[in-house]
């Protein structure tokens, strides 16, 4: 408002000057004006989500086919999510699932031949079956029934068997099955007591589980599955809060890689000998290490950190000690790196925020990377995307907030934009940098993003983490708060006209804002958000159970903490809400209940403040349907033209 004041101050003067024909010196010669960016058209949520995503296979399986000649991966090009067969030569992706309803996800081929492993769930119900294709085109599920999750766990290393888990017994521990290639037949290995299923070694002797206390201290148990009676062994002993959890166990079979931040703010990789105990530090960094995996035979190994909200990765050819240099490749994110069995080839995915994911062969020996996917809708001119910025600003007690912004292409102090302050799930999530057809579509359109990481966001150290344990919507909504208050501050921003957007607890978050500080948000969008704390954490999903005493230590039990709860559920405080709302809801979701939107639509309905309402049918927590994706792009772009441009 200031710099438009001043703006029309500085015209009127000239004005009045020249009208009463004062004598001025001759003006100076104009300085270099830059040139004009080019206009950027507007593109359709339609041409952003023609965009396709592609996802390499499992990890844990083959993503290689057994000749070499072809990757495992799903994509959403049919609209849904199916599994495809990738030819390493540069040809077609061919379709191994046809789905046009479920979304379906690969996870392997078989080691020795051309059968897949595939998952999928119903409508976003999340209870996963697994399911293997046959070579001739035949389905069959290995984890038949109702009201079960299942999930691949492992092969074993000479390709005669394959793990799978499964809450089939009680619906809330996933027990371990071990499953034969050729017949499918199955034995029970570890009837699960409540822990979390982490790594199988490739002999399948051990097995490794992982065990959350609280949210700031957590154990890693060890089974010996030799043993006559096989039980679970704490390996991780310690004094006061420390985090622990399992990264994998080495091919070599007898050493665990596990995760811990006892020696400082971050995790950092240590080792554990499974037959003596030893312990011994494998990485340490700066920030997070994300990950540690390896090649089949253990040659090289891939370590992935979370530096800054961007991943940094480092491949070590374990043989020689020395870090592989790969050929030339885009820049981005290096994601899901993938080694064929005779370690001779990569495919990964390649990743920027400019750049959607594609899938990329890399033959080691010859030196050369070649793309194997071209992603991005040909109809988007790659130069009207748009790259983020990592910034950081204070919050209301000096707190420093990372943050990842989002300029509008032609924004600034002549043309300021509005603004959006974007809140990520989890509450212990990450806004990260990457593609998202969502945030490119929506600052196409002219809306700045600012996805803020909140106190409680991961990736900052574990004092940060824990800065809003059992404060949630009270600190870290005032970071939230402050984020508009620092878009405010940038000349190219229109400081009256900043709305605030999120899922999941994000959601939570924009509901909380317009419940909690009503006059500080112009509009809110609210996707999949929780409302009401006491009902959340009394209908949380079974499968829940191996970290319920975390989630409870994090957010207050609500057998104990339902007052608090009550206090900080927007539900409680609609009429208080005075700014244009849209809510977002699967209704099959499993985690935030339609309930949940339903009832704060009808209370914000009652205080005669527009809200827009969206339901799909078909989806849960989190939208896999390319139909639905656009159909939730084109609401929240509309409902801020509406709401928030025009304003």
């Amino acid at each position: 408002m200031k710099s438009r004041f001043l703006l029309l101050l500085t015209l009127s003067s000239t004005l009045l000057l020249a009208a009463c024909g004062e004598k001025t010196a001759a003006p100076a010669a104009p300085a270099p004006q830059p040139e004009p960016e080019p206009s950027i058209p507007k593109y359709s949520a339609e041409v952003f989500y023609e965009t396709t995503t592609y996802v390499l296979a499992s990890g844990a399986g083959h993503a290689f086919s057994p000749g070499g000649d072809k990757v495992l991966i799903s994509s959403d090009a049919s609209g849904v999510f199916n599994a495809y067969a990738l030819p390493v030569d540069g040809g077609e992706p061919q379709p191994l699932t046809t789905s046009t309803d479920n979304t379906m996800f690969a996870i392997s081929w078989f080691p020795k031949d051309e059968r897949i492993l595939f998952t999928y769930d119903e409508g976003g119900n999340e209870l996963n079956h697994v399911l293997v294709r046959e070579t001739d085109g035949a389905l069959h599920d290995l984890t038949p029934g109702e009201n079960l999750k299942a999930a691949f766990l492992a092969w074993s290393d000479d390709g005669q068997h394959f793990y799978l888990t499964s809450t089939e017994r009680n619906g809330q521990a996933f027990d371990v099955y071990r499953y034969a290639t050729a017949d499918y037949s199955r034995e029970l290995v570890f009837e699960n007591p409540g822990l979390q299923v982490a790594a199988i070694s490739g002999d399948g002797r051990w097995l490794a589980l992982d065990k959350p206390r609280t949210s700031a201290d957590s154990d890693i148990y060890v089974v010996d599955l030799a043993a006559a009676e096989p039980e679970p062994t704490l390996v991780t002993a310690h004094e006061g809060n420390v985090a622990h959890g399992t990264y994998a166990i080495r091919p070599d079979n007898e050493t665990l890689v596990y995760a811990t931040n006892e020696h400082g703010e971050f995790n950092q990789a240590w080792t554990l000998d499974l037959l003596s105990g030893e312990k011994a530090p494998l990485i340490e960094a700066d920030w997070d290490v994300s990950y540690v995996s390896w090649s089949t035979n253990g040659r090289y190994r891939v370590v992935g950190v979370n530096a800054d909200a961007r991943t940094e990765v480092t491949i070590t050819d374990t043989v020689h000690g020395t870090e592989l240099e790969l050929p030339e490749l885009p820049p981005g994110d290096l994601r899901n790196i993938r080694f064929d069995i005779d370690q001779g080839q990569i495919a990964l995915i390649v990743n920027a925020d400019d750049s959607p994911s594609n899938v990329w062969h890399i033959d080691l020996t010859a030196g050369e990377a070649t793309p194997l996917t071209d992603a991005l809708n040909p109809s988007i001119d790659p130069e009207h995307q748009v790259r983020s910025e990592i910034v950081r600003y204070s919050s209301f007690d000096g707190l420093k907030i990372p943050a990842v912004l989002y300029k509008p292409h032609g924004a600034s102090a002549a043309n300021p934009a509005p603004a959006l302050v974007w809140v990520h799930g989890g509450p212990g999530g990450q806004t990260r940098t990457g593609y998202s057809a969502t945030i490119q579509h929506l600052v196409n359109h002219g809306y700045a993003v600012l996805g803020a990481n909140n106190r409680g966001s991961s990736g900052y150290g574990k004092t940060f983490f824990h800065l809003d344990d059992r404060r949630h919507g009270e600190e870290d909504l005032q970071d939230i708060v402050w984020g508009r208050k620092y878009l405010e501050s940038l000349d190219w921003v229109d400081g009256e006209k900043i709305g605030v957007i999120g899922g999941s607890y994000g959601g939570y978050m924009v509901a909380a804002a317009l419940a909690f500080e009503p006059e500080v948000f112009d509009v809110g969008i609210d996707i999949f958000g929780v409302t009401n704390w006491v009902r959340t954490l009394e209908s949380i999903p079974p499968w829940w159970e191996s970290f319920k005493e975390a989630l409870y230590d994090e957010m207050g039990d609500p057998a104990t903490d339902a007052e608090r709860h009550r206090r900080i559920s927007p539900l409680f405080h609609a009429d208080n809400i005075i700014k244009p709302l849209l809510v977002i809801q699967g209704a099959n979701d499993p985690r935030v209940l339609q309930v949940e939107s339903d009832e704060l639509v009808e209370a914000v309905r009652a205080n005669e403040v527009p809200v827009e309402y969206v339901v799909f049918p078909d989806e849960g927590h989190g939208f896999t349907k390319k139909a639905n994706r656009i159909t939730a792009s084109k609401a929240y772009v509309s409902f801020l033209d509406r709401y928030l441009m025009s304003d």
